[in-house]
């Protein structure tokens, strides 16, 4: 907020002196009582108390809320810049509507605050009774008089003057309440006025600032607003015919890669029967030419177990056939699981065909 010179609009100086005077009016009675001009005697020690109260009470007066409704007071036009500024600054443009956030109450009770301190309003109706206490103690204090006289006379004087300081004593409690009541009303009145001032801004200013009501039943509407276009966002993008269609590519695509890997291997089968045929026919050479026993009888058991990998082979691919649930990182492990498999049989049956051609043509040397 804005700090301005809230001296520059007129001079308070009747209100302080109205909270001045009647409190002074009362030590000025209790001095002429002390000097013997009044009837009524006062110690000095409770005199003194008193002045000390007072000169805190000067201090106070100043954060009394009737002074410092003077000074709003005063300062009325500047107050209305100020608040014309605040309401500029918190605009809030809704639905075309461009009003103000900031409440004529919430603006009055920050200005208020910077005028006097709140902290030193608040504990001033009760720090004046509990000085006038504390006075009371002491003045009791320093008037005790010596009890371990023994003669019985002067033991009377020393209650007489007992008495007569305890007196004395409690005026310095009865001018602490006394501070205390008047501080209190014209607390009150003070902001009696501001709260008066409040309600006429409130009433000239309330068509440029949005109420509460309506803000919440903004952000009511907003929030619907945002939970359709959710809504409407998921019914978009989750829609039956957006899911069928998903759903349909995704089966195309699936039966593409089936279809893919059955023809290859289909391809793979048909590509080691004709190894298993070019081996039927090296061993009916090998049979005819009455080779190595052992030779035929390894390649035996090499195409046996060549002829039932194709057979685990067709198996495995008829039941991969009439499987479609499994998962595509499945198929490719098979795949690659099962390429592996016939890449080393393949190495496998290439040596044996060397080491069959080598001892064949090691026996046409031979004969």
């Amino acid at each position: 907020m804005d700090k301005r010179n809230y001296q520059s609009g007129g001079s308070c100086f009747g209100i302080f002196f109205l909270l001045f005077l009647v409190p002074f009016i009362a030590v000025v009675l209790l001095s002429l009582g002390y000097t013997g001009v009044l009837s009524f005697k006062v110690e000095m020690h409770t005199l003194i108390t008193l002045s000390i109260v007072f000169m805190i009470f000067l201090f106070f007066i100043k954060h009394n809320a009737s002074y410092a409704a003077c000074k709003i007071s005063n300062n009325f036009a500047l107050m209305e810049d100020s608040l014309q500024e605040a309401l500029k600054a918190n605009a809030l443009t809704i639905m075309g509507k461009t009003k103000s956030t900031l409440t004529v109450r919430d603006f009055i009770e920050e200005y208020f605050k910077g005028i006097r301190d709140d902290n030193f309003a608040r504990v001033a109706s009760s720090v004046f009774p509990m000085l006038g206490i504390l006075g009371t103690f002491i003045a009791i204090a320093l008037s005790m008089p010596d009890f371990t006289v023994s003669d019985s006379g002067q033991l009377d004087r020393e209650i007489s003057l007992l008495l007569s300081g305890i007196g004395t004593a409690f005026y310095a409690s009865i001018y602490g309440i006394f501070l205390s009541l008047w501080w209190i009303f014209f607390e009150r009145r003070g902001l009696a006025r501001i709260e008066e001032s409040s309600l006429n801004l409130e009433e000239l200013y309330g068509s440029r600032i949005w109420k509460k009501s309506e803000l919440i039943k903004h952000e009511h509407m907003q929030t619907e607003l945002k939970d359709q276009k959710i809504i409407q966002t998921l019914q978009e993008t989750f829609s039956l015919d957006f899911i069928k269609d998903l759903n349909n590519q995704y089966i195309r695509n699936f039966k593409t890669i089936i279809d893919d890997t059955t023809n290859s291997f289909e391809r793979i089968t048909n590509h080691m029967e004709g190894v298993s045929r070019d081996l039927r026919k090296t061993i009916e050479q090998i049979d005819e030419r009455k080779e190595s026993v052992e030779a035929v009888a390894t390649m035996k058991r090499d195409i046996g177990t060549f002829i039932e990998g194709v057979d685990c082979l067709n198996r495995g691919l008829e039941k991969f056939n009439g499987s479609v649930d499994h998962t595509f990182s499945k198929i490719d492990d098979e795949l690659a699981g099962a390429v592996d498999k016939l890449g080393e049989m393949a190495e496998m049956i290439v040596e044996q065909n060397l080491s069959i051609q080598k001892k064949l043509s090691d026996t046409d040397r031979e004969s």
